[in-house]
């Protein structure tokens, strides 16, 4: 199996180049979002944590922003509950596609978290700022002392771009994407070939 991990920026359109390559998808903001509204022992574990914020299960977005924005430790306390969970997930989907060629990993903090490994392909998305600025204002509750506070777990785009083996640039045309996708899958298969 060759895991292919997608970087980039929030709000660059990971997600969406993500689902162009016709892989299994293990989406982690996705996974995240049903442990919040499903996973009973975290709920029980960030209401020991944050019993001031933390009232009734499913775990509320808006009882989450509040405990980021009190004290910058707290999101990584939050993580600390979570992120367990996100890596047990990851690891079933792993273990259920395991028969599988190619699989991506669409996860934000992929570097950060030490989950890549040194054969996985990186593919960064690189984006306008202009164009993931706007169209981040259009989140539904987005704020922006919660994306700032996200930013700082994050390793410069920099870095990240050059870990990369491929750029993919989302200019968010889908038809350019797609030929944009379609390229670097050509490039995939043909050095797999070559190196078996």
């Amino acid at each position: 199996m060759i895991r292919i991990g997608i970087l980039g920026d929030i709000g660059s359109g990971k997600s969406y180049v993500a689902k162009q390559f016709g892989f299994k998808v293990f989406n982690a903001d996705y996974e995240v979002n049903k442990i919040y509204k499903k996973n009973k022992k975290c709920f029980i574990k960030l209401k020991k944590k944050f019993p001031n914020y933390i009232k009734s299960f499913p775990v509320k977005k808006k009882e989450l922003s509040l405990i980021i924005l009190k004290n910058k430790k707290n999101i990584k306390e939050v993580i600390k509950i979570i992120h367990p969970e996100v890596k047990k997930k990851l690891k079933k989907f792993l273990k259920k596609n395991k028969k599988k060629r190619f699989v991506i990993l669409d996860i934000p903090l992929l570097l950060e978290n030490k989950i890549n490994k040194k054969k996985d392909i990186l593919i960064f998305v690189n984006s306008s700022k202009k164009e993931i600025n706007k169209r981040l204002k259009k989140r539904y509750n987005f704020n922006l002392k919660i994306f700032k506070k996200l930013k700082e777990l994050q390793l410069p785009l920099e870095i990240k771009r050059k870990k990369s083996n491929f750029i993919v640039k989302n200019n968010f045309k889908s038809f350019y994407v797609k030929k944009n996708v379609k390229l670097i899958k050509k490039r995939i298969f043909k050095n797999e070939r070559s190196s078996t």
